[in-house]
């Protein structure tokens, strides 16, 4: 059921990937950018914004002192083998009395307030999932054994960002149900037939998978 009116907010920061893709020798969540961890740059965007009052940190069991040092402010978890796990025992963390939940990805570190408040916001305003998306700008085709089978109409897709916001209620529901792996939170809402919102991302909340989006991390870092 929707709920309407102030809610109480936990922001749960999922780092605990290896990030493979990026080439480092250290998970993701730890490499730096402008002297500060990815994991910090992220955190501080919570723990900072007026509309939340927790934030949980799922890390890999062996970075528990570590991330608990560098986001002292936080509650650090022990995340699992997938990012859907990671997210479940973060859950589980969550205090008694709250209400909403956003789920962010660390690997997008420079989230703008605005956005986390649009998410918030949608959620007051009776939304029971919301995701912050940008429109696609690229022509995407569909590929099938190296040849193009169908130009997509871009005017109707978005490209999804985080945090995405849920009612407790509503993503606990969705974890409990979940038999597939899924590459975000949204889809195991859908599953459960959920409504999700959409609201405006920002071009701020890129995702950082290569070691040329640290590059261009470390431009954003320093504007």
């Amino acid at each position: 059921m929707a709920a309407t009116g102030h809610l109480t907010v936990a922001a749960i920061l999922v780092a605990a990937g290896e990030g493979r893709r990026l080439g480092a020798d250290i998970p993701k969540a730890f490499c730096t950018v402008a002297g500060r961890t990815l994991l910090e740059h992220a955190a501080e965007r919570f723990i900072a914004h007026v509309g939340v009052r927790d934030v949980i940190v799922a890390v890999a069991p062996d970075r528990l002192p570590s991330a608990a040092a560098l986001v002292p402010e936080a509650l650090v978890v022990a995340g699992g083998a997938t990012r859907r796990e990671s997210v479940s025992r973060a859950l589980e963390a969550l205090a008694v009395d709250i209400d909403a939940v956003l789920v962010h990805d660390v690997a997008r570190p420079f989230v703008p307030a605005e956005v986390i408040a649009r998410v918030i916001a949608a959620l007051e305003s009776g939304a029971e999932a919301v995701i912050p998306a940008m429109p696609v700008i690229d022509t995407v085709k569909r590929v099938a054994d190296g040849f193009v089978t169908e130009t997509l109409d871009r005017s109707t897709l978005q490209a999804v960002q985080t945090p995405q916001g849920f009612l407790r209620a509503v993503l606990v529901r969705a974890h409990g149900a979940a038999t597939d792996e899924v590459t975000d939170d949204a889809a195991l809402v859908e599953i459960i037939g959920g409504r999700v919102r959409v609201v405006e991302g920002a071009a701020e909340s890129f995702k950082i998978t290569t070691a040329w989006d640290l590059v261009v991390a470390g431009a954003a870092a320093s504007r």
